[in-house]
C-alpha cells in the first residue's frame, strides 16, 4: 500500500494567517493547532479534506488543495482526540486550544481579541427606555487579563476599567454605571498569578495611550491587592495615568468612589 496518495487536503497560507485560532475548534479531528502564532496542520493523517475549517477563517488563509499526502486515518484521529482529552482533563483546559504569548500567559485562540459593535448600539438608550430591558455595554473580547494581548486594538481606548471578577455579580448597575465607554480587563488578586498580572499590566500601560484607569473592587480585604498591583504597574511603566477606585459592598451598593 502506498504511503501517500493524491487527495484533497487543507493548505494554510501563513502569510495571511494572523493566529486568531477560529479554525482550531472548527476542526472536529483536531488537525489544526496554533504554533508560534500561526495555524498549523499538525498531521496529514488527521485531515479529512472536507474543509469544515474554511468558513471560520476571517483572513481567507485556509484553502483546499489536491496533492500527494498521507491517507486520512480515522483510527489515528480517535487516538489523537483521546490523547487531547486526557491532556485537557489533566490541565483543566484544552491543550489544542491554548498557547502562550510572549509574556508567558495563556492565550485562547478560541477567544481572539476583538472590538464589539453590537447592531443598533446607538439606539440602545431608546430601546432600554421603551422596553425597560437591560443591554450590554461590553465593547471588547476577551476580558480575562491572562488572555488579553498587550497590544490588542481595543486597548487604544483611553479609558480602561480593571475589575475584580466578583464585582459584576455584586453590583446590578455594572454595565451602565461602571463599564460604559471603557475597555474591560477582569482578574482576581487573590486566586490568580499576580506576578504575571504585574508584568502584563506594565506592558499594557507602556504600549497604549491610556488616559485613565478605573479599578472596581469589592469591599473585602483581598481586593485591595488589585489596586496596589495597578499602582505598581503604572509606576513601572513610567506613564502618568489618572487612577480612580470604586468599591462595591457585598450587599450590592457602591461604598466608595475616589481618585487614587
Amino acid at each position: 500500500m502506498s504511503k501517500t496518495q493524491k487527495r484533497k487536503i487543507i493548505h494554510i497560507d501563513e502569510e495571511k494567517c494572523d493566529g486568531c485560532g477560529l479554525c482550531v475548534p472548527a476542526c472536529a479531528e483536531g488537525a489544526i493547532q496554533i504554533i508560534d502564532g500561526k495555524a498549523k496542520l499538525v498531521s496529514e493523517v488527521y485531515c479529512d479534506g472536507l474543509g469544515d475549517c474554511l468558513g471560520e477563517c476571517p483572513q481567507g488563509a485556509i484553502s483546499i488543495v489536491e496533492r500527494e499526502a498521507a491517507p486520512f486515518d480515522q483510527e489515528a484521529v480517535e487516538k489523537h482526540l483521546a490523547n487531547m482529552s486526557e491532556k485537557e482533563g489533566a490541565t483543566g483546559g484544552n491543550s489544542n486550544k491554548k498557547e502562550e504569548n510572549k509574556e508567558g500567559a495563556a492565550v485562547s485562540p478560541c477567544c481572539p481579541p476583538q472590538e464589539l459593535s453590537p447592531s443598533g448600539k446607538t439606539d440602545k438608550k431608546e430601546v432600554y427606555e421603551e422596553h425597560e430591558e437591560q443591554y450590554s455595554e461590553l465593547s471588547n473580547w476577551p476580558v480575562q487579563l491572562h488572555l488579553v494581548p498587550t497590544e490588542a486594538s481595543f486597548l487604544r481606548n483611553p479609558e480602561l476599567l480593571i475589575t475584580a471578577d466578583c464585582v459584576p455579580f455584586a453590583y446590578a448597575g455594572f454595565h451602565r454605571q461602571i463599564l460604559k465607554d471603557k475597555a474591560l480587563l477582569v482578574g482576581c488578586p487573590k486566586l490568580d498569578d499576580t506576578s504575571a498580572y504585574l508584568e502584563k499590566l506594565t506592558e499594557i500601560f507602556k504600549n497604549n495611550d491610556i488616559h485613565s484607569i478605573t479599578m472596581a473592587i469589592m469591599e473585602v480585604p483581598c481586593c485591595g491587592g488589585l489596586v496596589r498591583l495597578v499602582q505598581e504597574a503604572v509606576q513601572n511603566s513610567g506613564k502618568n495615568i489618572k487612577l480612580y477606585k470604586i468599591v462595591v459592598s457585598v450587599d450590592g451598593s457602591i461604598r466608595e468612589q475616589s481618585e487614587v
